[in-house]
């Protein structure tokens, strides 16, 4: 049974499990890598990996017209409820949780989690998946770490390779070797200039030295897991 995975843009995703929908990291208002609009999504759980704006800037709003479900750490939950924002589950780096989509476990992440309107956002995630029958590793905004290779294998793992703020290409091509993965999504680069890579030349050197797949995106593009 596949899982069909769309890469949206930056640190958007989604991810559609046997109807349901998930939202990762929605970020559409003023998010050059992409033209869809917040107000044309659709989502049943959006899950939240840590309170950068490029992460959180369209989460409110999402949540309110949907009816999803927020899923992030206890201090995001506490910080939509807030806003709001009734229907949220909260969890917390290490544990997890059979959602009516799968289970989700929050994985650790090294980088921040301020939000926007500068309350504290906890600690950064990455997400690890495990839904009908697939393992989709999503390292979100992180630096490189030993302990990824906890995480491995997987059947998806979508990496940053944009450097400045997370991971750049060469830690990235670490990353894979310590994951082993079947097939690797790049994310998180292109945005502005100052993450600007070639991830075409990026997805060669993986290829190469791995025996990953490198599926190159495009804003909307998707792949069945």
């Amino acid at each position: 049974m596949s899982v069909k995975y769309t890469y949206i843009g930056h640190g958007t995703h989604s991810l559609e499990v046997e109807g349901k929908k998930v939202l990762i990291d929605p970020f559409f208002t003023d998010n050059p890598s992409t033209e869809v609009s917040a107000d044309s999504v659709e989502a049943d759980f959006i899950v939240v990996s840590h309170g950068h704006g490029d992460h959180v800037a369209d989460l409110i709003p999402i949540a309110k017209r949907t009816g999803a479900q927020v899923i992030s750490n206890f201090e995001i939950v506490n910080w939509v409820q807030a806003q709001g924002i009734e229907n949220a589950h909260p969890q917390h780096l290490g544990g997890g949780f059979n959602h009516d989509f799968g289970h989700l476990k929050l994985t650790i992440a090294h980088h921040g989690s301020g939000l926007p309107d500068g309350a504290y956002g906890g600690n950064p995630a990455g997400l690890l998946f495990t839904v009908a029958g697939k393992r989709i590793y999503l390292a979100c905004d992180t630096a490189l770490f030993l302990d990824m290779k906890l995480y491995g294998p997987v059947d998806l793992f979508v990496v940053p390779i944009g450097d400045n703020f997370t991971m750049g290409p060469d830690d990235a091509l670490e990353a894979v070797k310590l994951v082993n993965p079947k097939a690797v999504v790049p994310c998180h680069y292109n945005t502005w200039p100052l993450i600007e890579q070639d991830a075409e030349a990026w997805a060669k050197r993986v290829e190469a030295e791995t025996e990953a797949k490198v599926h190159v995106l495009s804003s909307g593009g998707s792949l069945d897991v």
